[in-house]
């Protein structure tokens, strides 16, 4: 086990006094059988009332409604929490899920719905004929085929890293050739929704003690990933912009259909221009 923390600032500033409006944020890390939160804290500037819920995804929102004018909007989160995942997981599939093509259940397809369903269109079929050619035969072992195309995206794509906000949709991502790790996550998902497979996106923290990770900067830093629905083995977590299979150095806080919700801060506001953005993220074991 290993315990982390993980310190994720974001600062706005705005040429003069602005009106904010409610903001959503994603930050508080996502429980599960390997991950365990142990604290978190939000602190927000300037003075606010902060409400939580849990969206349609079981993703904890916190929505800020802000009581004052100012030039600077200051959120910070800290987090600690304990991290059991294994470097090299193995994972029990269906007898019936092991080869591919195989069939979701009825239940498993109802309840699945849209992560199943590819969500772009503006790319006619090509990326469903890039989806396709990693299929090698009739059938295929299904663990292969997605460890394939996990890899795939990063033989066509060369990461680059972007600060403007905003994602290439997977056709724009496959024909420019470059994307960030979001980019290269949505492609990955998109892919595989073309394939039959139930797909959803993961945004959260990326540790890297090493410096050795595509993506991050310094020990840590925000990501995006992807994970995939295999019978028996439940959701498993592929980083595209990686090359890796499974969650032993990633911390997520939200999961969705797309990436447009996962968004760790979103909102907006009346006044003057917005003048600056910075973030620094830090994650660290303890």
């Amino acid at each position: 086990m290993t315990v982390l923390r993980i310190k994720h600032q974001t600062i706005y500033s705005f040429e003069s006094g602005v009106s904010l409006n409610p903001h959503r944020l994603l930050l508080r890390p996502r429980e599960g059988r390997e991950l365990r939160l142990l604290s978190h804290l939000i602190t927000i500037a300037p003075a606010n009332e902060v409400t939580w819920a849990q969206d349609v995804f079981g993703n904890a929102v916190a929505m800020v409604n802000f009581m004052a004018m100012t030039d600077k909007l200051v959120i910070e989160s800290l987090s600690e929490v304990e991290l059991s995942s294994s470097a090299w997981p193995v994972f029990p599939v269906a007898a019936s899920a092991v080869s591919y093509p195989f069939r979701y259940s009825d239940e498993e397809w109802t309840d699945l719905g849209a992560l199943a369903a590819p969500q772009y269109r503006d790319g006619g079929d090509a990326v469903r004929n890039w989806a396709q050619s990693f299929v090698l035969g009739s059938t295929t072992d299904t663990l292969s085929l997605l460890k394939d195309l996990n890899q795939g995206v990063t033989q066509w794509i060369r990461y680059e890293a972007r600060d403007a906000e905003g994602t290439h949709s997977p056709n724009e991502t496959l024909q420019l050739g470059i994307g960030s790790c979001r980019d290269m996550a949505m492609l990955f998902v998109e892919a595989a929704r073309f394939l039959g497979f139930g797909s959803r996106i993961v945004s959260g923290y990326l540790y890297d003690p090493d410096m050795s990770r595509v993506g991050s900067a310094g020990s840590g830093s925000t990501h995006a990933w992807a994970e995939i629905y295999v019978p028996g083995a439940g959701w498993i977590t592929f980083d595209p912009t990686n090359r890796s299979v499974g969650g032993h150095n990633l911390i997520p806080a939200a999961v969705a259909r797309d990436i447009r919700q996962v968004m760790p801060v979103s909102g907006s506001y009346l006044g003057a221009t917005f003048s600056k953005m910075t973030v620094e993220v830090t994650v660290s074991a303890q």
